[in-house]
């Protein structure tokens, strides 16, 4: 096979780019989907040097734009990113539920490497703030087993709860370190995040203002400022509802070495799907198929997790972010949550975790996520890092884990600065 690399990336600005009337309901959209695509895919071609023209085709990553932005056949769209460079080149859009993005590169990955494109676009984008709170609820609850979960009204927040129930009781965690060891991996999350420039929680936002950047701080809030929304689970362990984008440009790395570009190679992957409906799982307290995932993309590489020097992984929720250090074997199974509580995965730790805030502080526009991820790390590697940076040395090894539904669709990544 043929080793592809990263030779682009770009990361909009990720928030909520609406505003809402609340005395008539109605919504005025600032930056829409259509605006984050051409954005984003812009940016990547600019930063790889190059235009719509060297392009063979376009992957676009988008969850529910039909739900969210009432826009299918999403993906013709970005003709618009270069509407005379791109005209007559095909674009496909993929939908993985929050991994949307990282399937939408593995499937542009797939295309250069059988020699039929040479270079691809990748974008993810998702505009979610169009919808009220029960809209994306709803929204997002398509992408549960709809007969047993969404309509049911087992919603994520639910589904993930029970994630947390039962890694709580299979480690036989107290309640009161349970919620320490979440309340620690949302504080680092928020003080990641007000580094990063691009964050929806950035430098003067929500959780800069209100001081949460300790487990202490976050334990101390009143109910109504961190209320249950599915036990365990309170707001601030869940990630944010977010607009955004991103975009990748990759091609064969022995081409882009040549060409003399930024190149970073993707040198393993592993996409693996659990079975989507919880109640036919063996288990509900680790990510059986994510740990499968890892070990298919380190054996492509040929790395141990010993190797990795920094890693974006998938916090949609607090639990999660646990369950995925585990799965990485950055911690031994039911350990994470101590070895967080102790300081590891900081930006002075060996190997920083989610040093751009995460879905929790930068922000989860679904569709954008995997993109979002792969375009970080690329940065990182690149020497020109958004936000936050790995204290001991600069980083030659990263990581993306990005998770689609319930864990259900695993999407991990290596990605190796080729010196």
């Amino acid at each position: 096979m043929s080793a592809i690399s990263i030779i682009g990336a770009y990361n909009s600005k990720f928030g909520s780019f609406v505003t809402r009337n609340h005395e008539t309901g109605v919504f005025t959209d600032h930056k829409s989907i259509y605006e984050l695509i051409i954005e984003a895919g812009q940016g990547a071609l600019s930063d790889a040097g190059i235009s719509g023209k060297d392009v063979d085709g376009v992957w676009l990553g988008s969850f529910a734009p039909g739900l969210f932005a009432n826009q299918e056949h999403l993906a013709s769209f970005a003709v618009e990113i270069d509407p005379v460079g791109l005209r007559f080149k095909p674009m496909t859009r993929c939908e993985a539920a929050c991994a949307s993005g990282s399937v939408a590169l593995y499937d542009a990955l797939y295309a250069v490497e059988s020699g039929r494109m040479n270079i691809a676009l990748v974008v993810g984008v998702e505009k979610m703030h169009l919808l009220d709170t029960k809209g994306v609820t709803h929204a997002l609850a398509t992408c549960s087993y709809w007969p047993g979960e969404g309509a049911r009204s087992m919603n994520f927040p639910v589904l993930f709860a029970a994630y947390a129930k039962c890694y709580r009781d299979h480690y036989k965690l107290t309640t009161t370190e349970f919620a320490r060891m979440l309340a620690t991996v949302s504080a680092l999350a928020y003080k990641n995040g007000i580094d990063n420039p691009l964050a929806q929680f950035s430098k003067g936002g929500h959780a800069d203002k209100l001081g949460l950047l300790t487990a202490d701080a976050i334990l101390k809030l009143t109910a109504d400022k961190n209320p249950v929304i599915a036990d365990p689970l309170r707001l601030h362990d869940c990630s944010l509802v977010t607009d955004g984008a991103a975009a990748v440009v990759i091609m064969k790395t022995n081409d882009a070495l040549k060409a003399g570009k930024k190149v970073v190679e993707i040198a393993g992957i592993g996409h693996v799907n659990e079975r989507l409906p919880v109640s036919v799982r063996p288990n509900m307290y680790d990510l059986m198929a994510g740990k499968e995932a890892v070990r298919r993309a380190f054996s492509e590489a040929k790395v141990g997790i010993a190797d990795v020097d920094i890693v974006e992984l998938h916090d949609c929720f607090t639990i999660n972010q646990l369950l995925c250090t585990e799965a990485l074997g950055l911690s031994v199974d039911g350990r994470a949550g101590f070895d967080y509580m102790e300081g590891r995965f900081t930006r002075d730790d060996r190997c920083p975790v989610n040093l751009s805030g995460g879905l929790k502080a930068k922000g989860h526009p679904v569709g954008a996520t995997g993109v979002s991820m792969h375009a970080l790390i690329y940065k990182q590697l690149t020497g020109e890092p958004i936000g936050a940076t790995p204290s001991q040395k600069r980083p030659e090894i990263g990581v993306t884990f990005n998770v689609g539904g319930s864990a259900v669709t695993n999407c991990v990544s290596v990605l190796r600065r080729l010196k």
